[in-house]
């Protein structure tokens, strides 16, 4: 449970979305993309047919972790390089998965030898014999009001999560799952207790948000084995608030054949970043997360006073959901929840998600008006819906929205030393079969040399003229999404024939509107005439490149101009 200012607080019912019939499409409010995020083009991602894709791939343990204040590079192996290519997300989400497990949630075992079990209308009941040891669970279904077998279906843990009125109206199945059955809270971590605990020791590492996802796995494995006439297992998501809202985040992270991960007002332990947390005001300490429950992993322990000395942290885990779709919702009227330090987290695994061309399949949203912990939220009504639609149906094409309350909003722009690289499309190995084409060809060329009286009359002429006037040439465009009271704006930021090292945007803002929250960019002001400069990592644009910074605002942005200045 989540504990404030020293009390418990708990609810015994379903909560969060009221039920809807309608599945209209949002106003523009639901186009609101993050800054510097582009729109997918290659259509949905695809969810994968495995637990876990990168199984095969070598990973190894950082040498020996220093002290980093700002977030880890999501890109960067820890051999010191970069990935350079989509495809090498694969086996840097594998890496990013191992740094997870040892420093903070514990190892979640890959799929016992013996997972059975049976699908019908009303239950799912699981089996599980490991090495000798055998545990049992079970979890209750709903089918959906509408719609027609097979099913997809979004598993809610604890009966805390999105609303299952709103699922089943969208035509989705509830899959109601105990957590507490498989890793069960109240226990001493050298004695923990439940259906996971049964198979791998009472004294494992693993804390209880890897013991839960554990469970859900076994039910998509159980869902697969029973042939898809009920529920369908490549469309599965999963939604809790609170404690549960640590396990729907874990559990989408570790396993890639969930299709949407929803985690809700999850708090420390879950989304918000660990290096944040000690700097915001009133957010639980990592040392009250850690010792409530054995919600995070025994190594973790280690970290709870010096979070900066960890060689990850929870963008990371944001990280590992991509490109699957992830729609993060967050309460900022309560300071325990962490709510800033979850904004940057989102913001900066949405990196990962524009890098993969993906950047439409994330989604946060804290701007609600209603503070109580865990409430219904009309604001979520109509983009729950529309998420069941895209990522479980794969009927939708919503856009990704990020819609940051003013009273918690994260600055990613604070919190990084790095750059988003351009992932290029194809793999890493096919330089080599370049080469031996294009090597033999230039043994011919020698006989179109001689003629040597063209090359000295065209080159002296033509490089005068074309220098002088490109160097410290920049433009700057900006692009709004709108939505009542408030709007985020996206700048991009393009180099001319000649290389950029240094630029600053102007532009003046219309009566009426300030700015709230910036990333990418150091900014002087916040209304009328404003000036957005590079930050470290972004200030060398290469010719003809371009580089992109936003910001957030309230009132109503038109007719913005800016004008961009190099040197």
């Amino acid at each position: 449970m989540i504990t404030m200012q020293g009390r418990s607080r708990t609810r015994s019912t379903a909560v969060v979305l009221a039920a809807v019939t309608a599945l209209a499409l949002a106003a523009t409010a639901w186009l609101v993309a993050p800054a510097g995020m582009a729109r997918a083009t290659a259509g949905l991602a695809a969810v994968s047919p495995v637990e876990d894709e990168g199984f095969d791939c070598p990973t190894s343990n950082p040498s020996s972790p220093s002290s980093n204040p700002r977030l880890p590079d999501p890109f960067r192996k820890l051999d010191g390089s970069r990935i350079s290519t989509k495809s090498d997300w694969r086996c840097q989400r594998a890496e990013t998965k191992h740094l997870a497990q040892r420093y903070v949630y514990g190892e979640k075992p890959a799929k016992p030898q013996t997972v059975s079990g049976t699908v019908s209308n009303t239950a799912i009941t699981v089996n599980v014999t490991h090495n000798g040891r055998t545990a049992s669970f079970s979890a209750s279904v709903q089918l959906p009001t509408s719609g027609s077998a097979p099913y997809p279906a979004v598993v809610v843990l604890g009966g805390f999560g999105a609303d299952t009125a709103t699922i089943r109206s969208a035509g989705a199945a509830v899959i109601s799952y105990d957590p507490l059955a498989v890793g069960r809270e109240g226990t001493p971590r050298n004695n923990k207790q439940g259906a996971f605990y049964n198979i791998y020791g009472s004294s494992s590492g693993s804390g209880l948000l890897v013991a839960w996802a554990w469970g859900v796995s076994r039910i998509i494995d159980v869902i697969e084995q029973s042939g898809g006439g009920i529920l369908r297992a490549d469309a599965t998501g999963v939604t809790g608030c609170s404690r549960y809202g640590k396990g729907a985040f874990v559990t989408g992270a570790f396993d890639q054949r969930i299709a949407l991960t929803m985690p809700i007002e999850s708090g420390s332990a879950g989304s918000p970043i660990f290096r944040g947390i000690p700097g915001e005001s009133g957010a639980q300490p990592l040392s009250s997360a850690y010792g409530e429950q054995p919600w995070l992993g025994d190594a973790f322990g280690s970290y709870t006073g010096n979070p900066a000395n960890l060689p990850i942290d929870t963008h990371q885990t944001v990280a590992m959901v991509a490109p699957r779709g992830l729609f993060i919702m967050d309460n900022p009227h309560i300071d325990w929840l962490a709510a800033r330090s979850s904004s940057v987290a989102a913001l900066a695994g949405a990196e990962v998600y524009r890098a993969l061309g993906a950047g439409d399949n994330i989604s946060y949203w804290s701007d609600v008006q209603d503070g109580t912990h865990c409430a219904s939220r009309s604001e979520w009504r109509t983009p729950l819906q529309q998420h069941i639609q895209k990522f479980l149906h794969k009927t939708g094409s919503s856009a990704g929205v990020f819609r940051i309350s003013s009273r918690k909003a994260g600055n990613l722009s604070e919190w990084r030393d790095w750059q988003t690289p351009t992932l290029a499309d194809g793999p890493t190995t096919p330089p080599p079969t370049t080469p031996p084409p294009t090597t033999p060809p230039p043994t011919t060329p020698p006989p179109t040399t001689p003629p040597t009286t063209t090359p000295p009359t065209t080159p002296p002429t033509t490089p005068p003229p074309t220098t002088p006037p490109a160097s410290g040439a920049c433009s700057a465009s900006v692009s709004v999404n709108q939505w009542t009271g408030g709007f985020v704006a996206t700048v991009r930021v393009t180099a001319g024939s000649a290389p950029v090292n240094r630029w600053a945007v102007a532009m003046t803002l219309p009566s009426g509107v300030s700015v709230t929250n910036s990333w990418n960019a150091e900014r002087s002001g916040s209304s009328g005439a404003v000036t957005f400069r590079n930050v470290s990592y972004n200030g060398s644009i290469a010719a003809g490149q371009s580089t992109e910074f936003g910001f957030q605002g309230t009132g109503t942005a038109s007719g913005m101009t800016p004008t961009c200045t190099a040197g």
